[in-house]
């Protein structure tokens, strides 16, 4: 059998829903979407001084970051669902969110005093960054591995942490709502490392789930 045919027999092989993929994929992120927001609202909610914090710059950048990471992880979750997709092919996706956190940090460490720099790092949210946004995203994450399944991936790994990225991407913006430590630093390392573990549970759990 030609190596296209494959590919064509097993992409119809795993339409197991019987649904386009593109119904499958917008469902699963709305429906995502919403338990994010019903686990956020119930558990954590807005800080106190979230409009105040709005006329700030980092406030409001480290919530772009987030839903930037969860759309352009959502993209290339895509894309490798798709028995044909490569790793290479969603490379320049996935780098625009880091790019940017990469850059803010930058411009912190130009226009802060180096005897700030541990402070903002550190933070006095950390614990509660490492434990919620992996509580908010947990729920996204088993949603999209379940869509993940009816598609026809070709890496699983792969496909498996980018939807931790993108379950740690939607689980990340509404925690920074709640979160009072604005600094890239602070957000370059615990939400980065908060949003790790969706991948890496993304990851292996995709490796047992997705069965061809």
């Amino acid at each position: 059998m030609e190596t296209q045919e494959l590919i064509k027999a097993l992409a119809a092989d795993n339409q197991r829903s019987g649904m386009p993929m593109t119904v499958v994929w917008t469902g699963a992120a709305v429906i995502a979407i919403a338990v994010a927001a019903g686990v956020f609202f119930v558990l954590l909610g807005p800080r106190p001084d979230f409009a105040g914090a709005m006329q700030t710059l980092r406030f409001p950048f480290k919530i772009v970051v987030a839903v930037v990471l969860a759309l352009s992880s959502h993209r290339a979750l895509r894309a490798l669902s798709r028995p044909e997709t490569e790793p290479r092919d969603v490379l320049p996706t996935l780098i625009v969110a880091p790019a940017l956190i990469a850059m803010a940090v930058l411009a912190e460490l130009i226009a802060v005093p180096e005897s700030t720099w541990a402070a903002r790092l550190v933070g006095t949210n950390s614990l509660v960054c490492l434990t919620f946004i992996p509580l908010i995203g947990i729920g996204p994450l088993a949603l999209l591995l379940l869509a993940l399944r009816h598609g026809a991936s070709s890496h699983p790994v792969l496909s498996g942490a980018a939807a931790g990225l993108t379950a740690g991407g939607i689980a990340a913006a509404f925690y920074a709502w709640h979160c009072t430590d604005d600094s890239p630093l602070f957000v370059a390392t615990w939400y980065t490392t908060a949003v790790a573990i969706l991948a890496i549970a993304g990851g292996l759990a995709a490796r047992r789930i997705i069965d061809w």
